[in-house]
């Protein structure tokens, strides 16, 4: 699950630094705030990756995906990039804990002796 996890966070800290550049452009917003709150939502990515194996790691990472779809009352194209994201964090975690199980299943295997 980490490394599904992970890819997804890595690339939602890119698609939020992009989403800066074009928030930027946004005469209500000053430049200072959107690189403020773009470079919290970015080091929060970059924790989340190592986080994402421990209690409350994959909750943070859905409030993550909620932010990220709340941002596009302010960059509108966030609203698909985020639903893109949230979708791609749900696969993360249902296949990467299928994965997860299906490793412990093999290497408990591999631990019986056989039976030959």
């Amino acid at each position: 699950m980490r490394t599904l996890c992970s890819s997804t966070l890595i690339g939602e800290f890119f698609i939020i630094g992009f989403a800066g550049l074009v928030a930027m452009k946004d005469p209500g917003l000053s430049v200072s705030t959107v690189w403020t709150v773009c470079g919290v939502a970015m080091f929060l990515c970059l924790v989340l990756c190592g986080m994402v194996t421990r209690p409350g790691g994959v909750a943070l990472g859905w409030a993550l995906q909620i932010a990220l779809v709340a941002s596009g009352f302010f960059v509108p194209h966030m609203f698909f990039m985020g639903a893109i994201f949230g979708a791609l964090w749900w696969a993360s975690v249902h296949y990467g804990r299928k994965v997860d199980e299906a490793k412990a299943r093999f290497a408990a295997q591999a631990d019986q002796p056989d039976a030959a």
